[in-house]
């Protein structure tokens, strides 16, 4: 049995709160693991750790900073498999799936190399008499990332790596379901000559996520989670003075035009409805077709697609997806199934009488396909966070655009059509934040900024890209002028200046 406590200042240290939590292994709902639950205490020793660490790193050169971040994708890419490993043990996924996770980290750990172009101020020569401008990029401090369990590679990676290049030391307290990979990074990273203290891992819940909130010296929290949760962080965190950023909720829909390639759209709905099981926030969970024939059309491929899906223990190479993160989690879904079909959807494909031979206590379900959903549903309404696509048949363009736009998630959309004037008309009217052409999971890469809007986000400032630079530093602009000694007659008193 794992045993798992916490990471810091570059060591590991065994919980002392007394609580802790199981992890599981889906695949087969064994226990794999125990993990410690820390108080305010344990997380207060991570920020004196990162506090008393954090000067040295702020002072060290930004290229040597990059340098240690380097040598961390480095060993990142040597125990990719361990990783990956560990990571669809304790989350689910399929290791094809688990590998992708930790891809899409690792770019942006290799857009934080930049750090020492992109803290770079500016300087005005002669911007009065004798008087030179600049501004300069200083990190604040100690900050944290509060991270989810479906992403336990990327969204660590997405939220330390430019907190780190830029000067600052990192708390990261990742979700208690799957903390196996996250307590590794902690360990790749001083491998890799991070000094002790810059990446701490806290595990725990609600009560160490207060404690990192009414912490006063931690200066910034980024989170990823569910939309209440992130309310409450957001409103928490900027009463206490922080800086937060928090990423909640999603609904993602996908508009089928009547010109779209059915093939390439009925592709792309599986693999953007389905994989990993649905549990990924930018998940298409509602396919829009446009008129009667395309919505017929439609459903008379799909139908068959899903009912093909090839559900298997994460190890399975073949596998499109794998057991769900938790039997609560299970739970959850098939309970939203039982919902849609009593609300009167039309169950096309039923998959909640899924069991896997030889895995007959893992957390599976079977892929669900509902059509005939309308917009007063809670199927339709809420984030549903597994493998079940809503078909919400529209009569027209204006229709398709509108529940888009009406729907109080605004985080990823996509529409599928071979018309330029089409997708271009939506791209600039529908009201969310990342949207797709063609592309069913607009994931931006990672030197462009990633970000929901309405109840899908919270906070001015989105993850990796320019913005992730912006939110882990703060400017300062400095007015100079050395005298000459020359008898210039210049006043320089506000509110006047001669």
């Amino acid at each position: 049995m794992i045993e798992y406590g916490h990471f810091i200042g570059g060591k590991h240290v065994a919980g002392k709160s007394g609580r802790t939590s199981e992890v599981f292994q889906p695949m087969d709902g064994t226990v794999r693991a125990h993990v410690a639950l820390a108080n305010k205490a344990e997380v207060r020793a991570a920020v004196e750790n990162a506090a008393a660490a954090q000067g040295d790193w702020a002072a060290t050169n930004p290229q040597r900073r990059a340098r240690v971040l380097m040598k961390f994708l480095d060993l990142i890419a040597r125990n990719n498999d361990e990783l990956a490993d560990i990571l669809a043990r304790e989350h689910g996924k399929t290791i094809a799936d688990a590998k992708g996770d930790i891809q899409r980290g690792v770019e942006v750990v290799e857009f934080a190399l930049g750090v020492p172009h992109l803290m770079k101020g500016e300087f005005s020569d002669g911007a009065g008499p004798g008087i030179d401008l600049y501004s300069m990029r200083q990190p604040l401090g100690v900050v944290c990332g509060i991270t989810p369990f479906n992403f336990p590679a990327m969204i660590p990676l997405w939220k330390l790596a430019p907190a780190i290049a830029c000067g600052n030391a990192f708390i990261l307290k990742p979700s208690e379901r799957d903390p196996g990979v996250p307590m590794r990074l902690g360990e790749l990273f001083v491998e890799a000559g991070g000094p002790p203290g810059i990446l701490n891992v806290v595990n725990g819940d609600k009560e160490a996520v207060d404690a990192i909130l009414d912490d006063p010296d931690i200066q910034a929290i980024g989170f990823v989670g569910s939309t209440p949760i992130a309310h409450y962080i957001y409103s928490r965190g900027t009463a206490s003075g922080k800086r937060v950023q928090c990423f909640g909720g999603a609904k993602n829909h996908m508009v089928v035009m009547p010109d779209a390639d059915m093939d390439q759209t009925v592709d792309a709905l599986i693999g953007a409805g389905y994989g990993s099981a649905g549990e990924r926030c930018m998940a298409i969970s509602v396919a829009v077709p446009v008129g009667q024939k395309t919505a017929d059309e439609l459903m008379k491929r799909l139908t068959p697609r899903v009912e093909s899906l090839k559900i298997g223990p994460s190890t399975d190479a073949s596998a499109d997806y794998g057991p769900l993160v938790t039997k609560a989690a299970l739970d959850k879904v098939r309970g939203y199934v039982d919902i849609g079909v009593k609300e009167g959807a039309k169950l096309a494909v039923d998959g909640r009488g899924f069991k896997m031979q030889g895995y007959e206590n893992g957390f599976y379900i079977g892929g669900c396909l509902f059509d005939h959903v309308t917009k007063d549903m809670r199927i339709y309404k809420e984030e549903i966070f597994g493998p079940v696509l809503s078909v919400v048949r529209a009569h027209d363009y204006p229709e398709a655009l509108g529940l888009c736009n009406d729907h109080e998630y605004g985080n990823g959309v996509a529409i599928f059509t071979r018309d330029g004037d089409a997708a271009r008309d939506f791209a600039t009217k529908v009201k969310v934040g990342m949207v797709g052409v063609n592309v069913p999971i607009p994931v931006p890469v990672a030197y462009y900024t990633f970000g929901g809007w309405k109840r899908s986000g919270f906070g001015d400032l989105n993850q990796h890209g320019p913005d992730s630079i912006r939110f882990y530093t703060r400017t300062k602009t400095v007015t100079a002028r050395w005298p000459s000694g020359i008898k210039d007659g210049a006043q320089f008193s506000i509110p006047t200046m001669n």
